[in-house]
């Protein structure tokens, strides 16, 4: 469904016409949300905790490498989907197409949830490294969140353009500032130090934690599908797309595999495993003091524009279940001066800012994670049943590698995510139950939508 069109009724009628989103987003803009959502708070917070679960530099490099030949599996399956579906709302509208409404539905339901978990972990990560610089407690640092969290979203309630030339500073910035201190590490750390740290713990992989510490890393790889919630307000969607996830994904891949190395090269194995902040701690050793209030204003940077991306995406997933009558038309609304889904960004902020007063960060990736990657999965087969069902319509990208690259994907996706309810039963269970909650929900919202509409034409 074009965005110009009529919303639908449950029933299929029109209804209220929907304003469209302006196309405004480019190429460029479209790679930097992939790559600024993407290396976020992730790469500055999870290398320890994969650390302890893989054992070994062996068992910490195969995760990097796993998560990211998934990762990019999934964004070289999506791109075929986001070019034949190039409008707002990214795997909402791909399984809508492929499955039909109450899966959508779902979907819808557990992003309301996962999303506003993703803002609330970003800025708590800013916050934990604002505190390398000034003094803050355990309780102002919640509070302080959830101030950067209504700030930004403030910013996007009032202009798609600002919330671009913030994302493409960032991005860039960010990418300079990465690669720069993998740089100065390589060339100024000890050089025992990354081969004691191989030596003393190659002999300690542990397998039982490579699936666990999976979950964690495809937190620090996760993003690359928000864009595809962009593609209404990107131009010509059916080049631009395509291009911005592929390519973004392999810049983040090949970054992250530089600051990890960097990383094993500053700090022995054992002290890495137990860092809080791992970027601060591998800067100190070659840089002194400096190397800490350098490190620190690195990942304060790279939070925003990850937090920033995805206020920017994030909210538009409602914006088209409200198109489509499974959410409140109101949080379908564009701003009529700042032609902005204003109405889905205010709502967003509100949830995330109650997540971010009451939990913390760790249980925020896991249950992102487990909550949103099983629909990821689901939309790539749905490639399969698109080329299936609807093998004339027009493709402007295939996926390379069909169907081996989606097939890897989705049971790359599957197994990671069983073999977290394998290791970790009551975390992953809880997390399906919340999506499966989703199904009464659904009907329960159908049979509003009734009750509502019988008492309109009365």
């Amino acid at each position: 469904m074009d965005q110009s069109t009529r919303a639908q009724n449950p029933a299929g009628e029109a209804s209220t016409p929907i304003r469209a989103l302006p196309r405004r987003l480019g190429t460029f803009t479209g790679m930097a949300v992939v790559v600024g959502i993407i290396i976020g708070s992730g790469i500055f917070r999870v290398p320890p905790s994969i650390a302890q679960s893989s054992g070994s530099v062996a068992g910490m490099a195969l995760v990097w490498i796993f998560g990211g030949v998934i990762t990019l599996f999934g964004a070289l399956s999506t791109a075929e989907l986001a070019a034949m579906f190039p409008h707002s709302g990214g795997p909402y509208v791909y399984l809508r197409e492929a499955y039909g409404r109450p899966l959508a539905f779902l979907f819808g339901w557990i992003w309301l949830i996962t999303t506003a978990l993703a803002w609330a972990a970003q800025s708590l990560v800013f916050v934990e490294y604002l505190g390398t610089f000034v003094p803050i407690g355990p309780a102002a640092t919640h509070w302080i969140a959830a101030g950067l969290i209504v700030l930004f979203a403030a910013a996007h309630y009032r202009s798609v353009r600002l919330g671009a030339l913030f994302q493409n500073v960032s991005t860039a910035a960010k990418i300079i500032a990465i690669v720069g201190l993998a740089v100065a590490i390589f060339a100024l750390a000890p050089h025992a130090a990354g081969t004691t740290t191989v030596a003393a713990s190659s002999s300690s992989l542990k397998w039982t934690g490579i699936g666990v510490g999976l979950v964690t890393v495809l937190w620090a790889y996760d993003g690359w599908e928000n864009l595809t919630t962009l593609a209404g307000e990107m131009r010509r969607p059916q080049r631009t797309l395509p291009l911005a996830l592929v390519g973004g994904t392999l810049i983040v891949i090949a970054i992250y595999l530089i600051i990890n190395a960097a990383y094993l090269r500053a700090l022995p194995f054992n002290v890495l495993a137990g860092s809080q902040a791992v970027a601060v701690d591998a800067a100190v050793t070659v840089l002194g003091s400096a190397g800490a209030a350098a490190a620190g204003a690195l990942v304060m940077v790279s939070v925003l524009g990850s937090l920033n991306g995805s206020i920017m995406s994030d909210p538009r997933v409602f914006y088209a279940m409200s198109e489509d009558r499974l959410f409140f038309q109101a949080v379908g609304k564009v701003h009529p001066r700042f032609e902005t889904p204003y109405v889905a960004i205010i709502f967003t902020c509100a949830i995330a800012v109650v997540y971010v007063l009451f939990r913390d960060f760790i249980q925020l990736a896991r249950a992102y994670v487990l909550g949103i990657w099983p629909f990821l999965a689901l939309s790539v087969i749905g490639l399969f049943i698109l080329r299936r069902k609807r093998p004339d319509a027009e493709r402007p990208y295939r996926v390379i590698g069909y169907p081996i690259v989606p097939g890897l994907f989705v049971l790359g996706t599957f197994a990671v995510i069983g073999y977290s309810l394998y290791e970790k039963p009551a975390e992953t269970g809880i997390s399906l139950a919340l999506t499966l909650f989703g199904v009464p929900l659904y009907f329960g919202w159908l049979a509003w939508q009734k009750y509502v509409e019988k008492r309109t034409l009365r």
